[in-house]
């Protein structure tokens, strides 16, 4: 008679154990994703031409660009080298790419302002870099 009394107190136990592995394992996902998706690496300035601005994807419309830097050489004299770097842009920051695209269309030099996130989601942009905000340099 005790046995299957202990049967069912076993069984009880596992379903127990179960469900708090499963509910353990669901809020450290929840974390972990939460940590990937709205912590910053990384924040920084650069300084270029905004080659282009574009709306790319099939799936998911994402903004991305691209600057291009100019690197100099170690000697005096020496020409700079076009160095380009790509970053995105999200979707919610609609003054920040019409300011882009003008400036892309106009060849002004401008201070990037960006982000850079521990991870990349495909509706979020192609790259780990989030630009901010520019600020136009003057002449």
């Amino acid at each position: 008679m005790d046995t299957p009394k202990l049967g069912e107190k076993i069984k009880h136990t596992v379903k127990k154990i179960i469900k708090i592995i499963i509910a353990t394992a669901l809020i450290v996902g929840i974390i972990v994703f939460s940590f990937m998706y709205w912590a910053t690496y990384e924040s920084g300035v650069m300084a270029g031409k905004i080659l282009r601005i574009s709306e790319k994807g099939v799936l998911f419309k994402t903004y991305e660009g691209k600057i291009n830097l100019e690197t100099f050489g170690a000697l005096k004299g020496a020409s700079p080298i076009a160095e380009s770097f790509d970053f995105s842009v999200e979707k919610s920051e609609k003054d920040l790419i019409n300011e882009l695209q003008e400036v892309a269309l106009s060849g002004e030099r401008v201070n990037l302002y960006f982000v850079k996130r521990y991870a990349i989601f495909p509706w979020r942009g192609e790259t780990r870099y989030f630009a901010t905000r520019i600020e136009r340099v003057p002449h």
